[in-house]
């Protein structure tokens, strides 16, 4: 405990990482540094109401609020709720039916949302108007879905005057009838005024969904969100290697082992497995490379095979199997199968009996040797006081240590320490950021996906489209990609305004709102674009405009 409270300073940097443990998801986020003092850290954190009563420390508790070893995989995936855009996307994709059938606002909302898109990828004004027209008499019918897509239009500007105050009314009705995207938005506009007390309740709930829903969800938990552009120039190199099977590199490597070559084998294990490099997530490709990288003695795969019959993604879920794989690529020094050993005995799954002793061991071994799973697991034993006497601090260390390697778990439990002050102290700020970069994880970053597929197809109005789309939610990488598209490519009937195609004016400002908007999340070239605009004289607006701008809604 000493050990971390007499550190000066704690410096704990959110990166980029693929994670391969069982329980630790992978995730792309973009990098910034935590830092913490030893004015951060509460002197006495022996008690809370959060937290069971030293009583009950090692009881078996899976229903208590900080049980993160409960089996939570949420009942249906969120990617297929009645108000998203993938199956529109996705031809592989359906809505999920039930014994009723769709209602005419379910319809309407389908039909315009498809329109849109169609309109947007063909540069059909008429044709988006018509559409939003659908999307609007859907949204007057109370559909969630459709309240949230116009709500998107009229903080816009798109065929409607601009309205922020409105866009912000039309995400509550939609958030209140449980619209995940209007959540985010909702919470996006509150953390921009810093209303941190609301914004964090939400981004909360959004980042809890967002862990539980990438245990089933057919989406990678990795959506790597790249950059069109790198400064003025389109990012061409990125681009490239985001083609998925159409990449030179994955041909290559896929050539490679089909020629038996098990390092190659094992890379596009990866590959499918995440969803990596424009890929779309396929678990039984997955598991046929591990299996082929294995039988070629590759024993990286072993832990992963591991994973795979454990999670149950792509064949049936055999916690013995689990077992066998994990502890043999334990013999093989690959520290991050003691995180999956531990998590097996910490439920008492493949093996005789729970057995919390053997649990911490192997945790142990693993953040021994920097593996961040570990590190996050023995955080929650000793958050919880499971199998060992409760230490906050000694917890806090183990968690930080995690964070410190972008593990998205890890970042969760630290904002809900932040946010309860729990062996922290309070500081909602701190939480709304971390739960935020979380909740980005979330299944509706998947329309980033297909966007950078518009782009690279082509289509670069449906990228426009969908970008803004995201920028709505408070994705930095959108708000610059979209901004970018604008400038790149404003010569091109792409930008839909109040009344048919945006005039200079209109897409002068949404390009302007939206580079300001990337600035304030620490973007510089969008800073330094914004700074130009103003230092140059090319920014001429008037004082509605300019707080249509700089505010994403109103206090109501």
């Amino acid at each position: 405990m000493a050990r971390v409270i007499r550190r000066p300073l704690l410096l704990a940097a959110v990166s980029v990482a693929v994670a391969v443990s069982l329980v630790r998801l992978a995730a792309a986020v973009r990098p910034f540094v935590l830092v913490l003092s030893v004015d951060d850290f509460l002197k006495d954190s022996s008690a809370h109401p959060s937290l069971p009563s030293a009583d009950s420390a090692g009881a078996d508790t899976d229903a208590d609020e900080w049980d993160d070893f409960a089996d939570d995989s949420p009942a249906a995936d969120p990617l297929l709720s009645p108000s998203s855009w993938v199956p529109l996307l996705d031809p592989t994709s359906s809505p999920p039916s039930g014994d009723e059938p769709d209602s005419p606002a379910d319809s309407l909302f389908v039909a315009g949302a498809r329109a849109i898109l169609s309109a947007a990828s063909e540069g059909d004004d008429v044709a988006f108007v018509t559409a939003s027209a659908q999307i609007e008499a859907a949204a007057a019918a109370g559909h969630p879905g459709a309240q949230s897509a116009l709500a998107f239009l009229s903080g816009a500007g798109m065929t409607r005057p601009a309205s922020r105050s409105r866009a912000f009314l039309l995400h509550k009705f939609a958030a209140d009838a449980g619209d995940l995207q209007s959540k985010m938005a909702i919470a996006y506009s509150y953390f921009r005024q810093e209303m941190y007390e609301e914004a964090v309740k939400l981004y909360a709930e959004l980042a809890e969904a967002a862990l539980t829903s990438s245990l089933i969800s057919k989406e990678p938990p990795v959506i790597e969100p790249i950059r069109l552009h790198s400064g003025t120039e389109e990012n061409k190199e990125a681009l490239r290697k985001s083609r998925g099977e159409d990449d030179e590199d994955f041909q290559i490597t896929e050539y490679q082992a089909q020629r038996g070559n098990s390092a190659a084998m094992y890379k596009l294990g990866l590959l499918y497995y995440y969803g990596l490099r424009g890929l779309r997530r396929d678990y039984v490709k997955a598991f046929h490379w591990f299996s082929k990288a294995v039988e070629k003695g590759d024993t990286r795969a072993m832990e992963l095979l591991g994973e795979i019959y454990a999670r149950g993604a792509g064949v049936e879920r055999n916690y013995s199997e689990a077992y066998k794989w994990l502890a043999l690529a334990a013999k093989q020094q690959h520290y991050s199968a003691y995180n999956g050993l531990g998590y097996l005995y910490v439920k008492g799954y493949g093996v005789e009996k729970k057995n919390l002793t053997k649990a911490r061991e192997y945790f142990k071994l693993a953040a021994d040797n920097k593996e961040a799973g570990g590190h996050y697991n023995l955080g929650v034993l000793y958050l919880k006081g499971i199998g060992v006497k409760r230490d906050i601090m000694e917890a806090c260390n183990h968690l930080l240590q995690a964070v410190n390697a972008g593990q998205p778990k890890a970042i969760y439990q630290v904002a809900k320490l932040f946010q309860k002050g729990i062996g922290l102290k309070k500081n909602l700020h701190m939480a709304t950021m971390l739960y935020k970069s979380v909740a980005e994880r979330g299944p509706w970053s998947s329309l980033s996906r297909w966007a950078l597929e518009s782009y690279l197809k082509g289509d670069v109005g449906k990228a426009l489209l969908l970008y803004s789309r995201m920028a709505d939610l408070g994705y930095e990488v959108a708000q610059s990609n979209a901004a970018w598209i604008l400038d790149r490519y404003g010569d091109q009937s792409i930008c839909m305004g109040e009344s048919g195609f945006c005039t200079d004016m209109e897409r002068h400002l949404r390009s302007h709102a939206l580079w300001w908007q990337a600035s304030e999340q620490g973007n510089e070239h969008a800073a330094l674009l914004i700074g130009d605009a103003y230092y140059y004289g090319r920014v001429c607006i008037t004082i509605l405009q300019l707080a249509e701008i700089h505010k994403v809604g109103y206090n109501l």
